[in-house]
């Protein structure tokens, strides 16, 4: 790897080299920080456990010029200056970029997260462009409505205008797809952004932001500062000059930025946060097809479980659960982990030996709370942050395997018998409602259990597949707000109601 002054030069496992820019990206240029108390923030290939590069921590004097970058295009190119056919078309071929470099834009993404060459270029990148595309649609589409209350004398109509600078901040699970979900909306309606990537996998980001130069944006409409959560996150949240947040990350830290959204200045807030989803398996499943899912459920994300989606508590009905359980243990050892470059691989390292001692924590924990290990458990040797499938059994609601988020390859299974309100409680037995499954052949039951489950998504007889046009976001503290879908729109505009009297007489005194 060769080093220049703000990019590095890659060398990919395929041979290929890339140049990537490694600075913050701030009204339109690739920049060093502000006041030179920048942070390198190395950044790290999971699988090989060696630093391939560093990139520029943003200070929080950065997030202020960021954020006064995105107000002044707001207010002069971008927001109700550019047509509705601009934002449109610059969506568009932002989205005939990335699919251009879609190969490039998937190893990067390897190198940098792990996830498997060909599922982050078939499914998140390919998701990604089909995510712009969608919301370009969109574009000339954000409508109000006339409203009747006396067509002899007043006219009344709304307007949904953008909200002006959002704040984004986004996770390490899904580098390019959770940028794409926050992004595309909110350039649609004519938002600005300053956008934060993980301090652990900013390299695709700073990519993007190349395209987006590339596609024509003007500078400012897309700000990209890398930094810690501590340093970035904390000064959007709390940044009078921004409009609107939205995250995708932990409740413990939606709950800082909620709070701190509060105490500035009441901006609008999104959060998509972490989950203990639920997926129950009624005897008249085709058993099969429920095991291949249920360990997809757990599994998916670099195949790694770093989703927070993941199915990872499973309770069968008592009748086909010895039957099952077979199953599940025959399709986890199946599962090929590995070198993410290798096409046959279908799951690579979890991101970092933070989340790597944290997962095994969890595994430690099951094992002495009196859970049963059926497959997996076992430490590999050797390089890269990797967790196979981990199989338990035996559990009971208290255990932390049971109760907590892991975000990692750890399944709990339990039973549950006949009654299927039992198996309804158990399910909604969390603080978290981001999702849920189940698998029956029966039609009525499908439709009473997912009308009972607690969940933003209920998924049935399948699992952890999603549509850009089907909203997503949770119930309890699973988050707030929805992303995809129409519903997102409403995330980035505010509502006015205009009220126009053309006959009416006011007489005076009153």
């Amino acid at each position: 790897m060769s080093i220049k002054a703000l990019s590095a030069t890659l060398s990919l496992p395929t041979g290929k080299k890339v140049t990537v820019q490694t600075g913050l990206y701030i009204n339109g240029k690739f920049v060093p920080s502000a006041d030179g108390a920048e942070k390198d923030l190395p950044i790290i290939n999971p699988f090989t456990e060696e630093i391939i590069t560093t990139v520029v921590g943003a200070s929080v004097k950065d997030i202020d010029l960021a954020v006064a970058a995105a107000r002044k295009a707001f207010q002069t190119t971008w927001g109700k200056n550019a047509a509705p056919t601009e934002r449109a078309k610059l969506l568009n071929r932002f989205a005939d970029l990335i699919e251009r470099d879609q190969q490039e834009l998937a190893e990067l993404e390897s190198v940098n997260s792990g996830k498997p060459v060909r599922f982050a270029r078939d499914s998140d990148i390919a998701d990604t462009i089909a995510c712009l595309r969608y919301y370009a649609g969109f574009a000339d589409k954000v409508q109000g409505k006339t409203i009747e209350v006396n067509d002899k004398s007043k006219f009344v109509f709304t307007k949904h205008d953008p909200i002006g600078v959002c704040g984004q901040i986004i996770p390490w699970n899904y580098p390019i797809n959770m940028w794409s979900w926050k992004v595309a909306p909110a350039l649609a309606v004519g938002c600005t952004i300053v956008m934060k990537p993980s301090e652990n996998t900013p390299l695709t980001a700073l990519k993007l932001c190349e395209l987006a130069q590339e596609a024509g944006y003007p500078a400012g409409v897309l700000n990209c500062v890398p930094s810690l959560g501590s340093i970035g996150g904390a000064a959007l949240s709390s940044h009078p000059g921004v409009d609107k947040v939205a995250f995708t990350g932990s409740t413990i830290t939606g709950r800082k930025i909620l709070e701190a959204a509060a105490k500035s200045n009441l901006k609008k807030v999104s959060l998509e946060l972490g989950g203990k989803s639920p997926h129950l398996i009624f005897e008249s499943a085709d058993l099969e097809q429920a095991a291949h899912w249920a360990i997809f459920g757990i599994t998916w994300n670099r195949r790694a479980g770093q989703d927070c989606t993941a199915g990872s508590r499973v309770y069968v009905q008592a009748s086909i659960y010895d039957r099952f359980v077979q199953l599940l243990v025959k399709k986890a050892k199946e599962f090929v982990v590995g070198d993410p470059f290798d096409e046959k691989t279908a799951g690579g390292p979890v991101i970092s030996k933070l989340q790597y001692d944290r997962v095994w924590g969890y595994i430690e924990s099951g094992k002495k709370e009196g859970a049963t290990v059926l497959v997996g458990g076992e430490k590999r040797q050797g390089k890269g942050y990797f967790v196979d499938p981990c199989i338990f059994t035996d559990i009971k609601p208290d255990m932390k395997i049971v109760k907590e988020e892991i975000f990692g390859p750890v399944l709990a299974v339990g039973k549950f018998t006949t009654e299927e309100a039992r198996a309804i409680a158990i399910a909604n037995d969390t603080t978290y409602g981001l999702a849920a499954g189940l698998h029956s052949s029966d039609a009525a039951q499908c439709l009473r259990v997912s009308g009972e489950l607690q969940a933003g998504t209920v998924w049935i007889n399948t699992y952890n597949i999603l549509h850009n046009n089907v909203p997503f976001g949770g119930y309890k503290q699973s988050g707030i707000g929805r992303e995809l879908g129409e519903y997102a729109l409403s995330e980035y505009t505010t509502v006015k109601a205009v009220h126009w009297n053309f006959a009416d007489k006011l007489e005076w005194p009153l």
